[in-house]
């Protein structure tokens, strides 16, 4: 699974860090850090953290050949 978060979009609400820190990571007060390529295990915390961002700035998706399906 990718992740992908509109950095333009986003306004550091933080909720992705705390339901996937292994993921998202807050860089300062307001600058976002993410893993683009989500670790094993980490997929529904993903999932979960993409569904509570107030601004919907992070897209996830599988890989398939090679591109990334972003939903």
């Amino acid at each position: 699974m990718q992740v992908l978060v509109d950095l333009n979009r986003c306004q550091g609400y933080a909720q992705c860090v705390f339901l996937a820190p292994r993921v998202f990571e807050l860089h300062g007060e307001e600058g976002l850090l993410y893993v683009p390529r989500v670790p094993e295990g980490q997929d529904e915390h993903v999932r979960r953290a993409a569904a509570a961002c107030p601004v919907q700035a992070i897209a996830v998706g599988e890989q398939a050949g090679g591109d990334a399906g972003v939903r």
